[in-house]
């Protein structure tokens, strides 16, 4: 009887638990939970949960008696202390926990401000876990002045959240504009309209100098000398890998933790999926941070933990919702030369990514059906004349026949 132990409570954990079981494993499973509460969905904390729309209990990936039926013991509120690779046990909160195979699923932490510049002051907030949106949900309440720092996905998010809820919104973006390490020039112009015309104030190439105040957030003096009043303000700074467990333990990293093609580490007991995992893609590696990436990459390392020997290949998509336009994202949009503009009905709109002739990525915005076809030409190797894409009356279906 293996005893497999899972160290993350994630989307990634709770996908690679129950991908062991429907394959058929029949040894032990532990899945080490460091919060409170069962395996839940990130995306909607931040958005339908904090606006009311969605019950705690709707979050859950599963229900709790999930894991009981299956056999997989649920150990939440137990946090993973140290790895004893030598030993092969896990040190927890709780006493330690002996491993045939180990996953690290441990994810990503959000970037905080220093406390030099008042990162330690009342009102200032991340949206990552549970525990952040409940401490932030008493603050969000009509005519208060929020401060959003950063103008990535997280950032427009929580600004869109925000304005949906009645305050008024301040963003600040470092970059020369919002989305620039991840999206075109195109798709930062659509969102920065968007958000100007929701009524936030978005202030691109400025980045925070400091938060005002004594012991609770007051405002903030920003880069170009200005200061904006603020009654809460909300951290939207990307997130980190968590590799602290791995680096102690003295696994190899390279942004995030480094695994070869079948998610295995540098320790062959230990495997890495998520955020967290680093992993062989095209000439380099690569870390990718969505629920879809997580989902694949722990159901694939979960075979091979089993003896499967198959190779990840990932297939990059995400999304953002803000207000009531949906962003669907396919592909990876690194190293375009050329995008290209395709109009769809109603307002929606597509900027698909090129290298040369070669189709990269697409961003569908309220176009589900550019989306779908974009994303099946991308995984398929197939790079439609960016001329005949961007022509309204090219038949999209189309092309995947061609």
């Amino acid at each position: 009887m293996e005893r497999i132990v899972i160290v993350g409570g994630g989307q990634a954990g709770a996908s690679l638990a129950a991908r062991l079981r429907a394959k058929g494993f029949d040894g032990a499973v532990t899945l080490l939970c460091a919060e409170p509460v069962p395996p839940y969905q990130r995306p909607p904390l931040s958005k339908a949960y904090l606006l009311g729309e969605m019950e705690e209990e709707r979050l859950y990936l599963r229900p709790e008696k999930f894991y009981a039926e299956k056999d997989i013991e649920l150990r939440l509120d137990c946090a993973v202390e140290a790895i004893d690779r030598a030993a092969g046990e896990v040190v927890t909160s709780r006493g330690r926990i002996p491993y045939d195979q180990l996953a690290l699923c441990t994810g990503s932490a959000p970037r905080r401000l220093p406390q030099a510049i008042g990162g330690a002051l009342g009102g200032v907030h991340v949206v990552r876990t549970l525990a952040d949106v409940q401490a932030l949900e008493p603050e969000v309440s009509p005519g208060r002045k929020a401060l959003v720092v950063g103008g990535g996905y997280i950032g427009l998010e929580a600004a869109a959240v925000l304005i949906k809820s009645g305050l008024t919104v301040t963003l600040v973006e470092m970059a020369d504009r919002i989305l620039q390490r991840v999206a075109s020039q195109e798709t930062s112009a659509y969102f920065r309209a968007l958000h100007e015309g929701h009524g936030v104030d978005l202030r691109e190439g400025i980045g925070l100098e400091r938060l005002l105040g004594e012991r609770r957030v007051t405002g903030a003096r920003l880069t170009d000398g200005s200061e904006v009043a603020a009654d809460l303000v909300i951290v939207g700074a990307g997130i980190v890998p968590d590799t602290a467990l791995a680096e102690a333990a003295g696994l190899a990293l390279d942004n995030g933790i480094r695994t070869d093609t079948s998610g295995r580490t540098s320790d062959p007991k230990i495997w890495a999926a998520g955020d967290c995992a680093s992993f062989p893609h095209g000439t380099g590696r690569m870390r990718l941070e969505s629920v879809g990436n997580a989902i694949d990459q722990a159901e694939c390392v979960a075979d091979n933990m089993l003896g499967a020997e198959r190779d990840y290949a990932a297939k990059p998509w995400f999304w953002s919702d803000q207000y009531d336009v949906k962003l669907q994202i396919a592909g990876l949009g690194t190293g375009h030369d050329r995008v290209v503009t395709r109009p769809g009905e109603g307002g929606a709109v597509s900027f698909w990514y090129y290298a040369g002739e070669t189709l990269l990525a697409l961003d569908a915005i309220n176009d589900p059906r550019a989306y779908m076809v974009g994303k099946r030409l991308i995984e398929s190797g197939k790079s439609p004349a960016p001329d005949v894409v961007a022509d309204p009356e090219t038949d999209l279906k189309a092309l995947l026949r061609a």
